[in-house]
């Protein structure tokens, strides 16, 4: 991603500062009795820093093979210590060869695959720095540099995490706001032409009577259907669905579907089987309450549930029926309603008085 670009830079600044302070060090003869091997081991820091400026710089070459060699190559100039220190090891203020360059994978590790990943990282490096400390028995065992290591590791880490996830929502809102611009922009469009000729056709074939209404009919539908593409939201979070999509697809001149303002998000599973048990509840309108009946589904959701409620003006179930039904092996509400919403840990509640109707009521967590 983008946003890593900047910690990537900040990075190789470190090393390079790291660097130029070990080489201070080195100058200054300050405890190091071999000093040829403290350059060489300057040079091959150098080395190193000039190849994983560049290689943390390409992002296909960015991954953890270039990650576990980086902290090798760390390692191996710190345990390369005590060789360059001589008799001096150990002594006070006297910092490994190559002084806080060490630190430089700790950052790598945490920007690339946040905290955990810069913990780990942080404890390889300030395990071995113990363990050179450990090798002297008569100097104190001092943890500052351990504990600074897991501290910079976690937090390095942490921001990391969060700035990629700033910069996935700020990508998302950007691709949100496009769309709905390219949304508006076609409703403005259909509506000056296609919508217009689809409500012209509804209303003559109306007039007209016989065939021409049925193509009437027809003309209606997809002029509701047109209607709810160009004025919908924005798209849902990959993997759900916005149950009011699913929904406005079974409405029709006999079926009136009503639904909120607002998204009704779902699982894309979820959001499936509560569209199918409504259509198989509409299956039974038509054909248990004949023609000419009209249905109406009225979706909501409050406090954490989202309830769905299909009505009809049909002659309503007569007691017993639905157990009759059950009996016989005829699976329709038993099965295709209140099965597939137990399943998602919903509950179905069905109301129907003889004469008035039916109002089956699907309730689920949100």
């Amino acid at each position: 991603m983008a946003i890593e670009g900047p910690f990537w830079r900040a990075i190789a600044v470190f090393r390079v500062a790291s660097l130029v302070y070990a080489a201070v060090l080195m100058l200054q003869h300050r405890g190091y009795e071999e000093p040829v091997l403290g350059w060489l081991v300057i040079g091959v820091m150098a080395l190193w820093t000039a190849g994983a400026t560049f290689a943390y710089s390409a992002e296909a070459l960015r991954g953890w093979p270039l990650l576990v060699i980086d902290l090798l190559v760390a390692m191996a100039c710190l345990l390369a210590s005590p060789y360059v220190q001589g008799a001096s090891q150990g002594a006070a203020g006297i910092m490994p060869a190559p002084a806080t360059w060490v630190a430089a994978p700790v950052l790598a590790w945490a920007v690339y695959g946040g905290r955990r990943a810069g913990v780990a990282a942080a404890a390889v490096v300030a395990a071995g720095d113990l363990w050179l400390r450990v090798r002297m028995p008569d100097v104190p065992v001092l943890i500052n540099g351990a504990v600074l290591l897991f501290l910079s590791g976690v937090v390095v880490g942490h921001v990391s995490r969060l700035a990629k996830q700033a910069e996935a929502r700020m990508q998302r809102a950007a691709e949100m706001e496009a769309a709905q611009r390219e949304r508006e922009r076609l409703a403005r469009d259909i509506h000056d032409s296609v919508l217009q000729v689809l409500a012209l056709v509804q209303r003559r074939g109306r007039q007209i009577g016989g065939e021409a209404a049925e193509l009437g009919r027809l003309a209606g539908e997809q002029e509701a259907a047109l209607r709810d593409l160009v004025s919908a939201g924005p798209p849902p979070p990959e993997g759900s669905t916005d149950l009011r999509a699913l929904l406005t697809r079974y409405g029709s001149p006999e079926v009136t579907v009503s639904t909120p303002a607002t998204p009704l998000v779902l699982p894309a599973e979820v959001a499936g089987s509560v569209a199918a048990a409504v259509g198989a509840a509409l299956d039974n309108v038509r054909a248990h309450c004949g023609p000419g009946s009209r249905a109406w589904v009225l979706a909501e959701s409050a406090e954490g549930t989202v309830t769905v409620s299909v009505r009809d003006d049909g002659p309503g179930i007569p007691a017993g029926r639905l157990e009759e039904a059950r009996t016989a092996g005829r699976m329709g509400v038993a099965h295709s309603i209140r099965g597939r919403v137990a399943e998602l840990g919903g509950a179905v509640s069905i109301v129907s008085v003889p004469g008035q109707g039916t109002e089956v009521e699907i309730t689920l967590p949100a």
